[in-house]
């Protein structure tokens, strides 16, 4: 077995390399050829729960599971609030084959994700860009937004100032070619612009529908459990949405637990799983004044993936630890 740490992941597993693995990964997942039970969660402590989430893919041949504890507090003591591992076990005898650190991957990931939906989604001369969150996340998402739309223009907006604007600095030292600005209003953040991404941990919707204009596109992903929700109705009823995995949309999607419960819509609402229009099979954009939304809830098939990629890159450049059992 291989184990690979947080230091290698960062360096083996660029964000352009990210997407096209995450986009490839999801196109078997549209096909229905991959495993992939719901994720599971149980609490450990106030606020804090332990996830678990297996699977089987077919492209590249091999299973695992990611253990992630999720600690909502953790980024205020320097620390992701996703940490854990992800083992991959190999076909043929039923070997683990690596170990890897999960906070990172599934980070890295699920911005992945979503710059591959905009680069399909969105409209191609989208250089205007909203950031919901200033956590991890919001991090991950700039540089995959940036690595698929011509970006010019950021506005990072979070309930805390401080943060935002911390976040922005940053951000500008990183890509001094862009012009970027922080504050704590979610309505003007998002005032006109080509695409918006939201990434916090909020229980309860921090962006309006009336805020939307037409032509966005929406990368709506902090909120992964059904008790919680980052959208409000009207942003669900103004767009056209495609998801990750329907069966994870169906189930644990805040907005749509909130909104079928309440007769508002019904499952049937959806365009369809985002691996579908990769691979041409569904439609995407239909045209530039169209909203469009990808919701991303996170599957096991892109942990998958990407680890097995960086098992590869790995080993081919002689990183990471080798032990035997």
């Amino acid at each position: 077995m291989k184990i690979i740490s947080n230091d290698d992941v960062a360096q083996l597993l660029p964000m352009a390399e990210a997407i096209d693995v995450v986009e490839t990964a999801m196109i078997s997942v549209a096909k229905g050829t991959e495993t992939l039970p719901l994720r599971s969660a149980i609490p450990v402590g106030g606020h804090n729960k332990m996830g678990i989430m297996p699977g089987a893919i077919t492209e590249p041949g091999c299973f695992g599971v990611k253990l992630v504890s999720l600690f909502p507090q953790n980024p205020e003591k320097g620390l992701s609030s996703h940490r854990g591992a992800i083992v991959l076990f190999e076909r043929k005898t039923g070997g683990a084959i690596a170990m890897m650190d999960a906070g990172l991957l599934t980070a890295l990931r699920t911005a992945a994700a979503s710059g591959a939906a905009t680069r399909a989604l969105s409209n191609q001369h989208s250089t205007s860009l909203a950031i919901i969150g200033t956590g991890e996340q919001a991090e991950h998402h700039l540089d995959a937004m940036i690595a698929v739309r011509p970006i010019q223009n950021v506005r990072i907006a979070g309930r805390s100032p401080e943060k935002a604007a911390r976040f922005s600095e940053h951000a500008s030292q990183k890509y001094p070619d862009i012009a970027f600005s922080s504050g704590t209003d979610v309505a003007a953040a998002v005032k006109e612009v080509d695409i918006i991404c939201t990434v916090t941990a909020s229980p309860t919707p921090i962006l309006k529908g009336e805020w939307i204009t037409a032509g966005t596109h929406l990368n709506v992903v902090g909120s992964s459990i059904p008790t919680m929700r980052e959208v409000d109705d009207a942003a669900v009823l103004k767009a056209d949405i495609w998801v990750d995995y329907f069966p994870s949309w169906e189930a644990q999607a805040g907005e749509i637990v909130d909104m079928v419960a309440a007769g508002i819509i019904s499952t049937d609402y959806l365009q369809g799983e985002i691996g579908a229009v990769y691979s041409g099979d569904l439609a995407g954009r239909a045209d530039e004044s169209q909203i469009t939304f990808y919701r991303s809830l996170g599957i096991a098939a892109q942990d998958l993936a990407t680890a097995h990629y960086v098992l590869d890159k790995a080993i081919q450049k002689g990183l990471g630890q080798d032990v035997k059992f």
